[in-house]
């Protein structure tokens, strides 16, 4: 019997398949990196019997990446990162520890089915499956096949089972495209970005962002936003005279008539209309047509079309669009949400999809009547091979999906019917009537056949009022004539989906990809997002642009972008060599990188006007050990201090606050200490800014605070203040905040975990004692009388947090309220094992193996 690894890119997708394949009949189990099941059955393949194992990836299992010193901003210039620096492929994420997950799954299999997502991407992570689990797998008797890739746009019976009916081969030169662009945008990105971000913030204080960055399509995305905010800036508004006439038909009401000439910019040309008109005292018809006019329905749903109404009509970003829609995707009920095509293939089975939405109660009546009518044909739109259009699968309910899930799936269905259903016709009227020498028209609109519009009322022909029936020749008495006196008015700020219809039409970033630079643009602080969801660009990002259109303004403009998205995509159809583009682009933007640099002084001259020097920036905090005197602490992003005696600038820990520690002073370099804080519910901590940009100590890093520092004496040190290991993490120790009493707490220095102890304790303090079960550190404890909850009103005490019996209600453990993305959220009691760190002479912190009796100390967080 054969063994079968069958790979897809979620664990939802991976259980879904199983199922449908196995028609339920299997068994689950977690698989050893906790994240992704492996689902086991047993069945036919390729005419044989085999055993089936569907597991799952989470996404990339590889990332692009430079080695060693390269990622270090300080000790690389930025020119080097085109050619010289090399790159690596590492875990995108190392705690899922998906290669070795992957190759425990392969050993011993004799074939591989890539269930990825079946777009560039998805070939792209097939060859990293590929790449792990090959080296484990039996080897191929002779010339047989063992690699097979699925081909599947929806999650439903007959696809995935059609799918593993007509298995193909993955594409390599799709997967090829990924990697260009993967090391395009790394290298281009990264030196464009360190460069300028290290430029600007060591000159100006109120930046207002913690990365200046620079992206071969997230630039001119922003260049769009600029540009049409420059449009503004500039607009000069023209007065401009209308004129207005009314005539009155029967029944006493009026007819407002449109002038045939629209406007005029003369005050005085448009009075002599309105004298020449005034002494007419009758309007004649000159002419009365009648035409059918059809008002075409939708073209199929693609990705780019989603977009664009999920953020005009449904209030939705582009980003949390496309989350909503791949979890719709993944659960069933919408087909593959990322796709270019708005044509069906001839095979789709559009009255099978019609059924499934027979009995929803919002649009059942429009469907039965489709079915027992007969449906439309749709409209045929472009197909770009890829998948067929955006389509729901299976009937939903609100109650189901909930909130902006149901709303987007009910977009997506209400479209797919129209498309399905006829064009809306109607009747349009148009009069033609002179007063004096000027034409005048009316035109009035009744529906005849509302055809789509019925199940898409918003496209629906606006209700006029009913034209008077009339012949050519009639008379109508004028009721009045006047001018009206306006202006012409700015365009507003670009709309979400106005920048997706740019970025498409200049052909920046793809339909996956699109979302995302949108979301960068507004996160780097260079948009903010308006109501309407206009996007209104910040100081910072009107002179990046500015600037850019300065010194090169193909660095912003979409033509460049435009090119190298043309020459991947013949990467992926193998009309283009995969090294040639790569060394051809790089070269290119190698040389508009030197030239910037050389030129930098001219965007330098735009942000002197907006943005104010260092030294003239924040409010003074603490002093530097060098010259004594005061530092500013610039709270702007990303938030610093800067000695202007020196020409000094210190970075600090982000997301929280920053005050002046007690005014004590670092023993190694006087500087005066600062104290970081995420919040009360939060961890906090003292640290030297001097120390903090330059460790002191080999074992330390930069970034490093005091509650890492490995200085044997000092009394804010990791080796005066550690108590013992992190009861979660592998490599972090816990650390006695000292400023947090009454309400005492020690924190991991490396992950969120705060253990809140000893509350209303008068002092705690850290002893050089050790623990003989877990060789944690001993902590003394004083109490005040009144508030003691020690026994026998006893007011002092001393032992080890994890195992002494007197201290095991005063231990809690909770998760520190952390606002930084990097750490994580969450809060409550958590089951960990207090795992202790001995002490060696000297006092330096030294990992210990937890002893067996350890394992009872769960229950003291419990």
């Amino acid at each position: 019997m054969r063994t079968v690894l069958m790979v897809a890119e979620k664990p939802s997708l991976a259980q879904s398949i199983a199922k449908i394949l196995s028609r339920g009949n299997m068994s689950s189990r977690k698989g050893l990196n906790g994240a992704c099941s492996v689902h086991e059955y047993t069945g036919s393949f390729i005419g044989q019997s085999a055993h089936f194992k569907m597991t799952s990836v989470c996404g990339h299992v590889m990332t692009l990446d430079f080695i060693g010193k390269y990622n270090s901003w300080d000790k690389v210039d930025p020119a080097e990162l085109f050619s010289k620096a090399p790159t690596e492929k590492k875990e995108a994420n190392p705690k899922l520890t998906m290669v070795k997950f992957l190759q425990v799954e392969g050993r011993g299999c004799d074939c591989v089915v890539l269930w990825l997502d079946c777009d560039k991407e998805g070939e792209n992570i097939c060859f990293e499956v590929l790449d792990a689990v090959l080296p484990v797998m039996n080897k191929p008797r002779g010339t047989e096949k063992t690699i097979y890739r699925a081909k599947f746009s929806s999650i439903t019976d007959t696809d995935i089972c059609n799918a593993m009916n007509h298995l193909g081969e993955p594409n390599r030169n799709e997967a090829l495209s990924v990697d260009a662009r993967q090391e395009l945008d790394l290298r281009i990105g990264c030196a464009f970005t360190r460069f300028q971000t290290k430029y600007f913030q060591g000159k100006y204080g109120n930046l207002d962002s913690s990365l200046i960055s620079f992206g071969p399509c997230q630039t001119p995305t922003l260049g769009f936003c600029v540009e049409r905010h420059d449009k503004i800036q500039s607009f000069k508004p023209e007065t401009y005279w209308v004129l207005q006439a009314k005539v009155n038909s029967e029944k006493e009401s009026s007819l407002t008539l449109d002038w045939d000439r629209v406007r005029v910019f003369d005050r005085e040309v448009a009075q002599m209309f309105l004298n020449i008109t005034k002494m007419a005292k009758e309007a004649k018809v000159e002419s009365v047509s009648k035409k059918e006019k059809v008002k075409q329905r939708p073209l199929a749903l693609n990705t780019v079309e989603m977009l664009r109404v999920a953020s005009a009509a449904l209030g939705m970003g582009p980003q949390h669009a496309m989350q909503i829609a791949e979890r719709l995707y993944t659960q069933g009920y919408i087909s593959y949400p990322r796709t270019e095509t708005t044509h069906y293939p001839e095979n789709f089975d559009l009255k099978g999809c019609l059924r499934q939405q027979a009995n929803n109660p919002y649009w059942a009546e429009t469907v039965k009547a489709l079915l027992s009518e007969g449906i439309n044909r749709p409209r045929k739109g472009h197909d770009a091979g890829d998948h067929p259009p955006i389509t729901p699968m299976r009937a939903a309910t609100e109650a189901e999906l909930g909130g902006d899930g149901w709303r987007l799936y009910e977009y997506i269905t209400r479209h797919f019917i129209a498309t399905v259903s006829a064009d809306c016709k109607y009747l349009q009227t148009t009069i033609s009537f002179s007063i004096g020498p000027e034409r005048f028209t009316c035109v009035g609109k009744v529906v005849t056949s509302p055809g789509f519009t019925e199940i898409m009322p918003w496209h629906s022909i606006p209700l006029e009022e009913s034209l008077p029936h009339c012949e050519k020749g009639d008379l109508f008495p004028i009721g009045e004539i006047k001018l009206l006196e306006k202006q012409t008015s700015p365009p507003d700020y670009l709309t979400e989906a106005e920048l997706i219809t740019l970025m498409e039409k200049h052909g920046i970033g793809t339909d996956a990809s699109i979302p995302v630079h949108i979301n960068n643009i507004c996160q780097r602080n260079y948009v903010t997002v308006e109501s309407g969801r206009r996007l209104k660009p910040t100081n910072l990002g009107i002179v990046l642009v500015h600037g850019y259109y300065k010194i090169d303004a193909e660095l912003v403009l979409p033509t460049i972008r435009s090119a190298v998205e043309k020459q991947l995509n013949l990467i992926a159809l193998g009309k283009a060599n995969y090294h040639q583009v790569l060394e051809h682009t790089l070269d290119i933007f190698k040389r508009k990188f030197h030239y910037f640099v050389d030129s930098i002084a001219g965007m330098d001259e735009l942000m002197e006007v907006s943005f104010s020097p260092l030294a003239a920036t924040g409010k003074p905090l603490s002093r530097c050990g060098k010259c004594h005197r005061f530092m500013k602490y610039i709270q702007a992003k990303p938030s610093r201090l800067h000695c202007s005696h020196c020409d000094d600038t210190y970075s600090l820990p982000q997301n929280g606050t920053i005050k002046l520690y007690k005014e004590l002073r670092c023993p190694l370099d006087d500087f005066e200490l600062v104290l970081w804080s995420s919040g009360s519910r939060g961890k906090s901590y003292p640290l030297c800014p001097y120390c903090y940009n330059h460790p002191p100590f080999r074992d330390m890093k930069k970034g490093m605070g005091c509650n890492e520092c490995t200085h044997p004496t000092c009394q804010h040190s990791l080796s005066m203040l550690g108590i013992g290991q992190c009861v979660e993490c592998e490599n972090g120790v816990l650390v006695l905040d000292s400023t947090s009493g009454p309400k005492w707490k020690m924190a991991c220095n490396k992950c969120n975990v705060v253990v809140h102890f000893f509350e209303n304790a008068h002092k705690v303090r850290v002893s050089p004692e050790t623990c003989d079960l877990c060789e944690a550190a001993l902590v003394d404890v004083d109490f005040n009388k009144a508030k003691s909850p020690l026994p026998g009103d006893e007011t002092q005490h001393s032992g080890c947090v994890f195992c002494d019996p007197v201290f095991q209600d005063l231990v809690e453990l909770k998760h520190a309220a952390m606002r930084h993305p990097m750490h994580r959220g969450g809060q409550g009691k958590r089951q960990g094992r207090g795992r202790g760190k001995g002490r060696r002479p000297g006092g330096r912190l030294n990992p210990k193996k937890p002893k067996d009796k350890m394992a009872a100390l769960a229950a003291y967080f419990v």
